[in-house]
């Protein structure tokens, strides 16, 4: 594919991609930011668009590329080091306190229950916080695989947890 034949595919598809990305973000500027992350994939990629599919190509392009974002850790809103001391007056009551970390012992003690393979991985991504890429890493797995055993063992982690909810164990 050649650059002139790329410019008219992002003019024909440009819209396309922003709805899709927009779609799972529900975000404008991350819509838009993907879009461009979509777009820049797909110019690397651009000799493996199978030609008369470009348009189910780029729209599959910016789903992984929104989906990725959805799953980092950046998309994940965790405080970081410092930014736990909240104002006085509006620190939550201390049984709330109580009641969460309780159930964050719970859950804690589901995830390091859990049968192998998906123990590891969901010690390193949910407790320690690791990206996908990094818990592949750490573990030498491919990352799809990480991705996988991630989705399963969230699956796991919220069967356990409802049947301890249903028996009044939490």
């Amino acid at each position: 594919m050649t650059n002139q034949e790329f410019t008219a595919l992002v003019a024909n598809y440009e819209r396309l991609v922003y709805t899709v990305c927009y779609r799972l973000v529900q975000d404008e500027a991350t819509a838009e930011d993907l879009t461009q992350e979509a777009f820049l994939a797909a110019y690397t990629h651009r000799d493996s668009c199978p030609a008369g599919f470009e348009r189910q190509w780029l729209a599959r392009i910016a789903a992984n590329k929104a989906k990725d974002h959805l799953q980092s850790a950046y998309s994940r809103h965790t405080l970081l080091p410092g930014d736990d001391a909240i104002p006085p007056g509006l620190s939550p009551p201390a049984e709330d306190l109580a009641v969460s970390r309780s159930e964050t012992a719970a859950i804690t003690e589901i995830i390091q229950n859990l049968r192998e393979p998906y123990r590891q991985v969901c010690i390193l991504h949910f407790l320690k916080e690791c990206t996908p890429e990094e818990t592949a890493l750490r573990l030498e797995r491919p990352v799809k695989t990480v991705r996988t055993q991630i989705s399963r063992g969230k699956l796991q982690i919220q069967e356990q947890w409802n049947r301890r909810s249903s028996h009044g164990t939490v």
